[in-house]
């Protein structure tokens, strides 16, 4: 669980108060501003409010947190704020919504009228569901559910990527280079922007004078440029800081590029770099990557949980990746960026399920306390009965009927090797899996045969986390076995994107003829054959 208590201004709630927590983020110059929605779907503000991003109707400063009715019972799915502040969120339901700053029009509504209270922006995305929000100093841009781009507000260095340097009153389509591409991610630094798209390509727009457009050179682009040091990489999550950028690859690759004057291009040094720079190649894969506007501060997190942090640390300047003792980037933003504002929307599990989690998670594998055993490659598991019926369809059909099962003390599993059945009932009691991607695969058969899809998902997840050229043809071929669509498009896609390193493995030419034939097939609809 990620604690908000970490930020300075939520140690005003009371611990019951913290305990409603849902989703939360901290922002303003002086990270003196925060909004947080509670599990009932209610939506509070406090703090200094400059420029009215409180949106409480009002310019006065609270500490007592204000509910905003406006937006109660709304699920907010992306939030991003801005320097002056001004604050633009989407909801589940694709509705965009604004408020505070708004002197080059970054609301999006033709004025430069102060936004007192949140309005929803409507100009030019009638019809168009947004899915992703993100603000630089005095810019916005939003992401559709058909992968359109829309930017507006300030364009002093054509950071709106219209061609022209005059600002922009309204949302308005950014085309160019994205015209016909599909994007799914965008990310603005403090006069920049950048957009990621399906394949994996990068474009940015907008200022360039430290190189974090990353097209190597230091000019302004007025549209979008695609950055062709990344030719060849998927990317798969682009961030921005002030005036830098990371970008995490589908193989957990890290580059860096941009500003760097408090080495947070994690390069060693203090020297900017006009193109994208391999970071971390010694380290474990990375997993996810984390920079803000309003900070010179980088951080990443790789597959075992280890979290880095690099760039203005508490006025340090830390030029290589530090390991730090955190268990997400989150808190590296709490406790070492300047000013301590959060990186993205953060989301908190109820402190109700934990306490839980942890309870059951004291007794697995007790003897003590058991009152069952299952016997795996001649090794015991103990587990509790009561547990399995409350958590698992299959134990509640197998000890509520005539098995012979529900009258053994021991029960004998020869179908799964027992890293993977001792994985399947830890995760009866704790909600999580810990296994290679090679062992998932294991578990995901067993998952399929016993009908129990979130742990289904899990397993993905962990496969996907851990997909490489030597094994990503195994991980598809596995996908296809037990009919799980998602990783199967996934795997098949990464398969795609690296389709020369792929067709030269040993996994690659040990599957049977059948199945050779239909990925060949499926590659060449796809376009992975043309020249």
């Amino acid at each position: 669980m990620v604690d908000v208590s970490k930020w300075p201004l939520f140690c005003l709630l009371s611990a019951e108060e913290v305990a409603m927590v849902r989703q939360a983020c901290v922002f303003g110059t002086s990270a003196n501003e925060a909004i947080y929605i509670t599990h009932d779907r209610e939506v509070f503000v406090f703090g200094l409010n400059c420029s009215s991003c409180l949106g409480t109707g009002d310019s006065l400063s609270t500490i007592v947190p204000k509910k905003l009715d406006f937006l109660q019972g709304k699920k907010i799915v992306s939030l991003s704020y801005g320097s002056g502040p001004h604050i633009i969120l989407a909801t589940e339901d694709g509705l965009i919504f604004a408020w505070g700053h708004n002197g080059y029009s970054q609301l999006g509504n033709g004025t430069t009228n102060q936004g007192l209270s949140p309005v929803l922006v409507t100009a030019n995305l009638q019809n168009k569901k947004v899915k992703e929000v993100s603000c630089g100093s005095h810019h916005s841009m939003a992401l559709t559910q058909d992968g359109e781009v829309f930017a507006w507000g300030y364009n002093n260095c054509g950071q709106v990527g219209s061609g022209s340097t005059a600002n922009q009153p309204y949302p308005r389509k950014v085309t160019s280079c994205l015209q016909g591409k599909t994007a799914v991610g965008i990310t603005c630094g403090q006069t920049s922007s950048m957009a990621l798209v399906d394949n994996g390509e990068v474009y940015g727009w907008g200022y360039n004078g430290n190189g974090q457009l990353g097209i190597g050179n230091n000019g302004n682009q007025l549209t979008p440029c695609r950055l062709a040091t990344l030719q060849g990489l998927c990317i798969q999550q682009v961030v921005s800081g002030y005036g830098h950028c990371l970008a995490l690859t589908d193989e957990g690759l890290l580059y860096a590029w941009g500003a760097n004057t408090y080495g947070q291009l994690g390069t060693g040094n203090k020297s900017n770099n006009l193109s994208p720079v391999q970071i971390m190649a010694d380290k474990e894969r990375i997993v996810e990557v984390a920079a803000c506007h309003s900070t010179h501060t980088s951080a990443a997190k790789n597959q075992s949980g280890q979290v880095y942090m690099w760039g203005q640390c508490r006025g340090q300047a830390i030029v290589l990746p530090h390991l730090t003792h955190f268990t997400n980037t989150d808190d590296v933003f709490a406790c070492f960026a300047t000013p301590a504002v959060m990186w993205r929307l953060m989301s908190m599990e109820p402190d109700d399920f934990l306490t839980v989690s942890e309870a059951l998670r004291k007794e697995f594998d007790s003897p003590e306390t058991s009152d069952l055993k299952f016997s795996v490659d001649g090794k015991c598991i103990h587990v509790h009965k009561a547990v399995l019926k409350i958590r698992c369809e299959h134990f509640r059909s197998m000890f509520r009927s005539q098995w012979t099962e529900d009258h053994q003390d021991v029960i004998e599993i020869d179908q799964f090797s027992y890293p993977v059945y001792r994985s399947f009932l830890q995760f009866l009691y704790t909600d999580t899996v810990d296994l290679p991607p090679e062992d998932a695969i294991g578990l995901l058969d067993l998952a399929t045969s016993y009908c129990e899809n979130r742990l289904k998902r899990l397993c993905q997840q962990i496969i996907k986390r851990g997909i490489t050229i030597e094994n990503a043809f195994t991980l598809l071929s596995a996908a296809i076995r037990y009919d799980a669509e998602d990783l199967e498009e996934f795997c098949f896609r990464f398969c795609v994107n690296h389709l020369t390193q792929v067709t030269q493995t040993g996994a690659f030419w040990q599957v049977d003829g059948a199945m050779l034939k239909e990925f060949i097939s499926r590659a060449s609809r796809c376009g992975a054959f043309k020249n």
